[in-house]
């Protein structure tokens, strides 16, 4: 299948289409030039777009790996492989740095903060993966060519004087996620009833919203209430928040089957 045709049947709009040719480009690099070759950021779901894409191109999942910095980082490139390059070895080529910007802690910066100053001087968002905001200092993860100009450059956010310094990976001071754990019963593992209970609402207003086309799953937009899910599947919702289905238990006398969700809070 050609690029236009990949694209065609991929991309859901204007925008994602340039990000998915992107990320043939970078593809096609790898493959014609033999030499491993990185996409820009891609949230979570940008990712799971241009994962369709590489399927239906029939890339196989050996032959490009994931990489955000930190395990669970949300924001993350694709690193296509050379033929003579495994795994592991793309470990040691990762094209990511990772940084700390130190300020008083009277400012107290947050994600909003930062993220307006590094745009500020230019530094787009896809240059850019998780900015993990701390109370007296931020480490974030960037493409290798950013992290020279902001080492030089980064000196203030706001009115807040920053220092910024090289850290490893293993450095970085990821904030532990906050989460509940609900457990409920559910006639059906529709979508739509389970969101009722991830997203604490009635079983109507999940289904409402799920087909205004606010809900994702998985990262992909979904419009369907009757969609069954299965566990380990993520559900997120503009505006509403985000759960992941961990276990699904057995059914109960009355024909109602048990469900275990993880709902960031």
């Amino acid at each position: 299948m050609d690029k236009t045709k990949l694209l065609d049947r991929a991309a859901k709009s204007g925008e994602e289409r340039l990000i998915l040719a992107r990320v043939l480009d970078r593809l096609e690099q790898a493959q014609s030039r033999n030499i491993p070759a990185a996409t820009d950021f891609l949230s979570p779901q940008e990712r799971a777009s241009a994962e369709v894409l590489l399927r239906l191109a029939g890339v196989g999942e050996t032959e490009y790996v994931s990489m955000g910095g930190y395990e669970g980082a949300e924001r993350r490139i694709l690193l296509f492989l050379p033929d003579w390059m495994d795994i592991e070895a793309a470990a040691e080529q990762s094209p990511l740095r990772c940084l700390r910007a130190k300020y008083r802690p009277e400012y107290d910066l947050g994600h909003r903060d930062l993220l307006g100053s590094l745009m500020g001087m230019g530094v787009t968002r896809e240059k850019t993966g998780d900015i993990l905001a701390g109370k007296e200092s931020c480490d974030l993860i960037v493409l290798e060519g950013v992290a020279e100009f902001l080492l030089q450059s980064w000196d203030q956010a706001g009115r807040a004087k920053l220092s910024v310094s090289a850290i490893s990976a293993e450095e970085l001071s990821v904030p532990e996620e906050r989460f509940e754990e609900v457990r409920d019963t559910v006639m059906s593992l529709r979508l739509d009833a389970i969101a009722a209970t991830g997203f604490k609402m009635a079983r109507g207003k999940a289904a409402s919203l799920i087909e205004s086309g606010r809900v994702q799953v998985n990262w992909m937009e979904c419009t369907k209430p009757d969609r069954l899910l299965a566990e380990g599947d993520t559900v997120s919702a503009r505006g509403v928040g985000r759960f992941t289905m961990t276990e699904i238990g057995g059914v109960t006398r009355k024909g109602r089957t048990s469900i275990v969700v993880r709902r960031s809070v």
